[in-house]
């Protein structure tokens, strides 16, 4: 019988993953098909707009030392025809959208710099990141779903760029989140397992993750991921929290888990190298410079900071 899975207690839950704190937007989804709210919501002064493209926002350093979003009224945005996406509303009403373009708008005082969403979503307020993602995940859906899997015929965006609907069979499509689980794999020893994509750059190491398969529970898909990346059988599955991943459209789904196997047979498509580290392994290799951290934005990040029990030195530095 398979290991049922727990609910990981995160200690340090006062600090949300990236991308998850809480925004304070309602996204108030009852609007997206009422269309006389919207133009209302559109040409209301206090309403807020900013364009998105290729992934990429622009952000500006406020005076105070801010990060944030360029926005501007509805009446100063670029003119889009139907790729004006709606995002929701903050508790003073002002109202959000993003415009999806083939370019950024240029900016007169030269401040203002483009970002995507690894850089940015570390440097902005919850609200900004939220709306950024927000905004990032439709765009990215919008590009790659122009036309019907029904019937291949061309689609057409409708409920403020939340559905596309085909006009020839009148199918309507949603925007599509791919769950994927990523896990901190824990030995009898207390050794933690890491490894590095083929196309990282050397010394880069993070947990295991894969995609979830049809008809696959996350547990299962948790135990055969790291057997199929790492040759590592895994028992017991405790689950920590989830991410918004939308390079372009995952859910990332994070586990700790605890092998019942060490030894490790790579498969050498994804997973070039895969070590056990202990928590003095991994802070020396952290000081020297041998082993680089998984990015900041990531909850690869945090798992592997809840199994060290405190902030993951820096490269270079000493912890």
């Amino acid at each position: 019988m398979e290991a049922p899975v727990t609910t990981w207690t995160d200690s340090t839950a006062d600090r949300p993953v990236a991308l998850t704190a809480p925004s304070d937007i309602d996204r108030a989804a009852h609007h997206r098909m009422d269309e006389a709210w919207l133009a209302a919501a559109w040409s209301h002064p206090t309403t807020r707009v900013f364009v998105v493209s290729g992934g990429q926002v622009l952000i500006d350093e406020t005076p105070e030392g801010r990060t944030e979003l360029v926005m501007t009224p509805s009446f100063e945005a670029p003119l889009t025809e139907a790729h004006r996406y709606f995002l929701g509303t903050d508790d003073d009403g002002v109202s959000y959208f993003a415009l999806q373009k083939d370019t950024l708008p240029g900016r007169m005082d030269q401040s203002a710099r483009p970002a995507g969403l690894r850089e940015a979503g570390l440097l902005l307020s919850p609200r900004d990141a939220g709306l950024m993602v927000h905004a990032v995940a439709l765009e990215n859906w919008q590009r790659l779903h122009r036309f019907c899997s029904r019937c291949g015929e061309r689609t057409v965006i409708a409920a403020a760029g939340h559905i596309r609907r085909c006009q020839a069979c009148g199918a309507e499509h949603y925007p599509r989140t791919d769950p994927a689980v990523i896990m901190a794999v824990r030995d009898s020893e207390d050794r933690i397992l890491l490894g590095r994509q083929v196309h990282w750059p050397e010394g880069r190491f993070s947990t295991l993750a894969g995609f979830v398969e049809p008809g696959e529970s996350i547990e299962q898909s948790v135990r055969r991921e790291v057997f199929e990346e790492a040759g590592v059988t895994v028992g017991d599955v405790e689950y920590v929290a989830s991410q918004p991943w939308p390079f372009p459209s995952s859910l990332m789904l994070g586990f700790m888990a605890d092998a019942t196997s060490s030894e490790i047979n790579v498969d050498g498509e994804e997973i070039h190298e895969a070590r056990w580290f202990s928590r003095e392994d991994l802070r020396a290799a952290f000081e020297s410079g041998e082993v680089l951290p998984p990015y900041g934005i990531s909850i690869a990040a945090r798992l592997i900071e809840l199994w060290y029990g405190k902030p993951l030195p820096k490269p270079g530095t000493v912890g």
